[in-house]
């Protein structure tokens, strides 16, 4: 009945609730523009448009995305974080080590995993023999499947 009225309106509360409207939609875009502002936000698109279909897919439902070495053809799954969050994988699809490298300041997660993503894909040795090797262990795959966003 309320909202019937509100339809119905006219006059000054007409003026008012299209002022009302105009209002919430000009804080709605305000807001859309100021999330997609923050450091985060961006890597984030950054980082997808570097991504393969396939990967921006796996990246969306899962939190992390595979690539292949350009040197040994391994593959190697990256997970959502800006550390310890590089998994060499077996044929199985299992992670059998984990390597840790990271650019030398602090940066958005999206932008280190763009980072890392490149390194493998274009000089896997050079970026391994920089890296830390880890035995990956559940709590560190637990914290990956959270997704990002």
């Amino acid at each position: 009945m309320l909202a019937q009225q509100l339809v119905a309106a006219t006059g000054p509360v007409a003026r008012l609730l299209a002022e009302c409207a105009r209002r919430v939609q000009a804080l709605r875009e305000r807001y859309r523009t100021i999330a997609a502002a923050t450091p985060e936000a961006r890597a984030t698109t950054l980082l997808r448009e570097w991504l393969s279909p396939q990967q921006r897919a796996q990246f969306d439902a899962e939190g992390y995305f595979d690539v292949v070495g350009c040197d040994s053809g391994k593959r190697y799954r990256i997970h959502h974080g800006t550390s310890m969050n590089v998994h060499e994988m077996d044929k199985a699809g299992y992670a059998k080590s984990g390597w840790c490298f990271v650019p030398n300041r602090r940066l958005a997660a999206g932008d280190v995993m763009l980072a890392q993503k490149i390194a493998l894909e274009t000089c896997e040795n050079s970026a391994l023999a920089a890296a830390n090797k880890f035995a990956p262990t559940q709590s560190t795959f637990r914290a990956s499947r959270r997704r990002p966003y």
